[in-house]
């Protein structure tokens, strides 16, 4: 049944977000030329890899130079265009397409990168039973204020209380996060 919600919200979710994503597409490439979408590799479900899909909102060939895959919130790398989307989490929209294909789920953990995985602890591994998600607990308690421990006990948490209750929570609670810039915000792994 999740599955099932999972796809018909993101497809409407995509359908509804088609002429948002249209502009932004437009914009990018009138700012640098460079391609609009950017994919990374991705920890999803047990362990499996998976291609994350954003739109670009930094220089082309940005994770070869200054900070790597660091990035912060007054990266000199990130575009006039790219600062514009990431403020308002345009950027994340083609992750509806994830949730669609499969690898991922509207909430859940947020994907991390291998190299963050290969550091859990087997207590955090929890947080890769479940699928990632676009938003969810760790989003909605402030992710970007938070240290990195902290965000990964959240997730934990929601792996192990899980329900269809604590998800409409964390829906109603993501706009909020979101305007209230909470939301944003990766440090320690790469947003391009």
């Amino acid at each position: 049944m999740n599955r099932a919600l999972d796809v018909t919200a993101a497809g409407a979710g995509l359908a509804l977000a088609s002429p948002v994503l249209a502009a932004a597409a437009i914009a990018i490439k009138l700012d640098d030329g460079g391609p609009v979408f950017y994919r990374q590799c991705r920890v999803g479900l047990h362990g499996r890899e998976f291609a994350l899909l954003k739109l670009r909102t930094m220089e082309v060939g940005a994770e070869t130079r200054g900070a790597g895959l660091a990035v912060n919130e007054r990266d000199p790398r990130i575009t006039r265009v790219g600062r514009v989307l990431r403020r308002l989490s345009v950027d994340e929209l083609p992750q509806l397409w994830n949730v669609v294909r499969g690898d991922m789920s509207l909430i859940g953990p947020r994907p991390t990168l291998a190299y963050q995985v290969a550091r859990y602890t087997p207590r955090q591994r929890r947080r890769l039973d479940v699928k990632p998600g676009i938003t969810g607990w760790a989003q909605i308690h402030g992710r970007a204020r938070l240290p990195w421990d902290e965000r990964i006990e959240l997730d934990v948490w929601y792996v192990e209380h899980r329900s269809p209750w604590l998800d409409l929570r964390i829906l109603a609670r993501t706009p909020r996060a979101l305007f209230a810039g909470t939301y944003k915000g990766e440090s320690g792994g790469w947003r391009a």
